[in-house]
């Protein structure tokens, strides 16, 4: 049944895909969709707004119209389920909640079995990775050194874990299929508040490739942080073929 009430609205030229809105809502009605928040349903939405707090670009406000009516009991059935697939048992995706860990010790290596032995640390430090999902204020960015990474590069060049992401925060992304306004408008905010302390950017020397420093410099211009910037160029074989500082 329609009826006249509050609901949350969602600004997509200004959502950025951060995924911080969905964390925020207890009622589990938001979701992203093609690197987008949307409301699952409006039964799922009381319409009270606590996940407007957690928006970084203001995407998200509170609006009165015709919808269909909260239901709790379809909130709660969405929850169960939801949990189910979240579960470790269950393989669940964490994508939309940030996560932040150590590599293995000295125990965990100890008792992996002997085929996985000769298997090499990563050196991943926290979750998510991809550039549309990072939020601006993410805890692992703050002072850290930032590694952007074009998606492509660790398919070809096999040392990126040993050789660049070692105490590291990771970015990835793709300049030609992603939205370059918006990971230029992230940059930005991220050069500006996090104090980072350095970026490097890591891109193959296909063409398609070059947007994602000149993404990065763009966003560094705007912020006008003074932040070490170093780009390296891998070939489609795995070889660096260019180092640039500056």
């Amino acid at each position: 049944m329609k009826v006249l009430r509050k609901i949350i609205q969602i600004d997509k030229e200004r959502c950025d895909g951060c995924g911080q809105c969905i964390t925020g809502c207890a009622e589990g009605a938001l979701k992203l969709v093609d690197g987008k928040a949307r409301v699952v349903s409006d039964k799922y939405c009381d319409g009270l707004g606590a996940c407007i707090g957690e928006c970084p670009t203001g995407a998200l406000t509170i609006i009165e119209r015709e919808a269909d009516e909260f239901d709790e009991v379809a909130v709660e059935a969405l929850l169960g389920k939801t949990h189910a697939k979240a579960s470790p048992s269950a393989g669940g995706c964490p994508s939309a909640g940030l996560q932040m860990f150590s590599p293995p010790s000295g125990c965990e290596k100890a008792n992996l079995p002997a085929s996985l032995e000769a298997e090499e640390d990563s050196f991943l430090s926290h979750w998510p990775v991809q550039i549309r999902l990072v939020p601006s204020n993410a805890p692992f960015l703050h002072g850290a050194d930032v590694l952007v990474v074009a998606d492509c590069v660790p398919v070809a060049y096999p040392s990126i874990h040993k050789n660049f992401m070692k105490g590291r925060a990771v970015m990835m992304g793709c300049p030609k299929f992603d939205d370059a306004q918006s990971y230029i408008d992230k940059f930005a905010k991220i050069c500006t508040h996090a104090g980072l302390k350095s970026i490097t950017v890591l891109s193959m020397e296909v063409p398609c490739c070059s947007g994602l420093p000149m993404i990065v410099k763009k966003g560094l211009q705007i912020s006008g942080a003074a932040i070490p910037l170093t780009e390296v160029v891998v070939s489609i074989k795995g070889k660096i073929l260019e180092v640039k500082e500056g």
